[in-house]
């Protein structure tokens, strides 16, 4: 059977371990996958479950998730069902709208390493693509859908990829499947249905092998894809600073192309994606400024700045949260970051227990002596010296023992509260959150 074996060699090249999820809507697509996923469970003694997402978009759905909980019956494995709002406006996509809610809830049900399988094909692929080009997207829009890529605590496997609709069809009436059909799919108001109902048929006939050549040309940007990131993870070495910062003058040396993809390789990290337009409104009006001026641009919402020869994406405006006690040897959040104090019985970094100390934010009047240096200096100069932005200085953890400070989470400790190199106490361990906003498939 050609379409188990590329969904078993998917699942033991791809993901050897770990229970298995599958996206299920209950159409052709997901509904061969689950049942070539429920063979593969069994012979391989693996985790399974299905999961439907129920949107309430359309009455037409209602019956769904009883016709998947029968169908999942009938293989032996559970169904979920998960019901979700999707957000509608008049500027609201409601394709797009409906992706979002449906992968959050997704991602939201998947344990740690846990694997969603969902059901794209290899007509699917082309349409991905075909949408990208519509978009003039670059490289990273026309590799197209990735086999497998993260999502939530887990990752996402398209284990269907290399078969067509036509052979999935051709499985399913072999093995009497059953499976519903969306009405909304025959709308060809929506992008994706127009090309599945209109175009791809005829550039099917006319050239038959067209979804495989157009899924090959998409592999191939994946791999000039990976190149020009693993390309800007070289350039961006030692070009941002401690409190995130991008160098302007360094960026200035490339050429032109390298510091596109740097710059946009350092603003998806921060979950920024611009246009090749968007890009170039950025770096003109925020690198290029004058020396002495601190520019603010406003995209998506999102402002970047640039501030002593840096450009910053604006961190989320999620409030820092204080702690009056900190839990030793477990994760304490602060919304802009989470601490953690380890016993340590040699290295550590402070020895006062974390009982006596407390995290506070923005406190006026501070001064402090970073370990190692002659003397102490006002917060406020030592913001500078470290390069902080003014709108970051609140945002930045403070560890206190009463009205004293200890520590500024992540830039340095104090020197009458550092241990020595052998002592034991206590290890700060804090991880920051990162920049920028959130995205989502």
């Amino acid at each position: 059977m050609n379409e188990y074996h590329h969904v078993y060699q998917c699942l033991k090249d791809l993901y050897p371990n770990g229970p298995l999820y599958v996206g299920f809507s209950g159409g052709l697509d997901s509904t061969v996958l689950l049942a070539l996923a429920a063979r593969f469970a069994r012979e391989q003694g693996r985790e399974l479950t299905a999961l439907h997402v129920h949107h309430g978009l359309q009455a037409a759905a209602d019956a769904w998730p009883a016709h998947c909980r029968q169908v999942a019956a009938s293989l032996g494995v559970e169904c979920r069902v998960l019901t979700v709002t999707v957000a509608t406006g008049p500027r609201v996509s409601l394709e797009a709208a409906a992706r979002h809610a449906r992968y959050a809830a997704l991602a939201a049900e998947l344990p740690a390493g846990a694997a969603l399988l969902t059901g794209h094909h290899l007509d699917d692929q082309a349409e991905t693509l075909l949408l990208a080009l519509k978009r003039g997207a670059g490289i990273a829009g026309l590799a197209a859908m990735p086999e497998h890529k993260p999502l939530g605590r887990g990752v996402q496997l398209r284990p269907l990829l290399h078969l067509s609709r036509a052979e999935l069809e051709r499985f399913a009436a072999e093995q009497g499947l059953n499976w519903v059909e969306d009405p909304s799919n025959a709308d060809n108001r929506f992008d994706r249905n127009f090309l599945r109902n209109e175009i791809l048929p005829r550039l099917l006939t006319q050239w038959p092998a067209f979804a495989r050549t157009v899924s090959r040309s998409a592999a191939l940007c994946a791999e000039q894809l990976e190149l020009a990131q693993d390309l800007a993870r070289q350039d961006l070495i030692g070009l941002v600073n401690s409190a995130g910062g991008l160098s302007v003058t360094d960026l200035r040396s490339f050429t032109l192309a390298r510091r596109n993809n740097a710059l946009r390789h350092w603003l998806s990290e921060r979950g920024l994606h611009l246009s090749h337009s968007q890009l170039a409104v950025a770096w003109n009006e925020l690198a290029l400024a004058a020396e002495d001026a601190t520019p603010v641009l406003e995209i998506k919402g999102v402002k970047l700045r640039r501030y002593q020869g840096h450009l910053y994406v604006t961190a989320r405006e999620s409030e820092p949260v204080a702690l009056n006690t900190i839990k030793p040897g477990c994760w304490n959040e602060l919304a802009v970051g989470r601490l953690q104090l380890q016993p340590v019985t040699a290295g550590a970094d402070i020895t006062m227990a974390p009982e006596q100390l407390h995290i506070a934010f923005g406190i006026t009047g501070l001064r402090g002596q970073p370990a190692g240096r002659h003397g102490s200096r006002p917060l406020k100069k030592l913001w500078q010296e470290y390069g902080i932005p003014p709108w970051q200085r609140g945002r930045i953890p403070l560890l206190m023992h009463g009205e004293r400070l200890v520590a500024a989470l992540g830039l340095f400790i104090c020197e009458e509260y550092a241990a020595n190199p052998h002592q034991p106490g206590w290890k700060i361990e804090y991880s920051a959150e990162p920049e920028g906003t959130g995205s989502g498939e």
